[in-house]
């Protein structure tokens, strides 16, 4: 069993099990994270094996396997999850799969990624009226909000886990309890949260999340669920021959898919990232969600402290009930591109962001295993920008 003080403790175990670790401080998670090495590990070994044995059985054990992973991850069935990413595949499978009515409604956050953006608002050429909510502070969407803008024509409701820029994580629980006391669908992306704080579907009816940033997988492969009592609700808008029957390979007149969620994964599987994606959240659900997400918080408490001290201003939430992994920062009157390549020149890896009005940030995302002498390296570099 992996104990998180066994890697956090021992810098030798660390970068042993963080390898980039050894050259440069990560904290770009909310981007595109660094691998494991167990991860690598496991991909490089599905390689090899694939080169000198390749068997198709242990394939099929091999998704099996990792939809059952998945599954703990979530909450959810192993039937109610599909492995394929990236987000955007699944929203888009969402939001092209369901039979909208002209007049219906949708309502979203024109400030989210546009990966969550651009599948609703293209709705409107089927006759779907696309409400914005707009929240007080970027990011900061609470079921008050999402309950002053429901109308009798909504029918879902589209939001992230966490915004990407302010690092506002929203209460999922509270807002899926209001809406499907309504009967209105509840739609997630996930991508900011999974891996890093619980993120669970007990009142969630689609979610998507990438593997690439906080579940510390490839890139390009993701979970995907749908669930079950919606499978007819959201039909299959890309089809193939491994999620519609053709027994032996043979083309049926009727079209049946099938009865898992197996019936959004078209053809083809990213074999490779699913087995560094199984890799990865097997790591995570070692160590235990809870543990994970309460060491990213005393990072980010800590650098809070210290990029306040000299003048930074953080955006998003303060308190810990929405807080985040993302830390974005800003300063008057500093040129945040310039500190930007000033802290990458230091080997310190993180994000250059910018709000719609053009405001510059820096967002740090640190993971569980970056560590309190790493904080004060970044501290370090801020100290000396004048």
């Amino acid at each position: 069993m992996v104990l998180l003080e066994d890697i956090v403790d021992n810098e030798e175990n660390r970068i042993d099990a963080f390898p980039i670790c050894r050259n440069k401080v990560f904290m770009s998670h909310a981007a595109v994270t660094t691998l494991p090495r167990t991860v690598a590990d496991a991909v490089i070994r599905f390689t090899e094996q694939s080169a000198v044995n390749f068997d198709f059985s242990s394939v099929l054990n091999l998704l099996q396997e990792t939809r059952v992973s998945a599954a703990r991850l979530i909450g959810s069935s192993p039937d109610e999850v599909a492995l394929i990413g990236p987000t955007s595949l699944g929203l888009s499978l969402f939001a092209n799969g369901i039979d909208w009515q002209p007049g219906d409604e949708v309502i979203c956050y024109l400030d989210d990624y546009p990966a969550n953006v651009y599948p609703w608002l293209n709705l409107r050429s089927r006759g779907v009226t696309i409400r914005l909510l707009e929240p007080a502070e970027p990011g900061a969407i609470t079921p008050e909000l999402v309950a002053e803008a429901l109308t009798p024509k909504t029918r879902l409701v589209a939001l992230a886990s966490c915004n990407f820029v302010s690092g506002y994580r929203i209460d999922l629980d509270a807002i899926g309890k209001l809406l499907r006391e309504k009967g209105i669908l509840f739609s997630v992306d996930a991508i900011q949260t999974l891996g890093a704080f619980p993120t669970t579907v007990a009142y969630v009816d689609f979610l998507s999340a990438d593997a690439h940033k906080w579940l510390l997988g490839p890139l390009a492969i993701g979970i995907v669920y749908v669930r079950k009592e919606c499978f007819e609700l959201c039909r299959p808008t890309l089809l193939g021959s491994w999620n519609v029957k053709a027994p032996d390979f043979v083309a049926q007149q009727e079209i049946e898919f099938h009865p898992t969620a197996q019936r959004y994964e078209p053809g083809a599987l990213n074999l490779i990232g699913i087995s560094g994606m199984k890799a990865a959240i097997d790591l995570l659900l070692e160590i235990g969600i809870g543990h994970i997400a309460e060491r990213i918080l005393a990072i980010r408490a800590r650098l809070i402290d210290g990029v306040r001290r000299f003048g930074f201003d953080v955006l998003g939430p303060t308190g810990e009930s929405n807080a985040s992994g993302i830390i974005t920062v800003s300063r008057p009157g500093t040129d945040m591109p310039a500190l930007f390549d000033r802290l990458a020149s230091e080997q310190i890896v993180c994000s250059s962001r910018q709000d719609r009005q053009g405001r510059r940030y820096i967002r740090f995302s640190p993971h569980f295993y970056n560590t309190q002498a790493e904080v004060d390296r970044v501290l370090g570099v801020l100290a000396k920008v004048p």
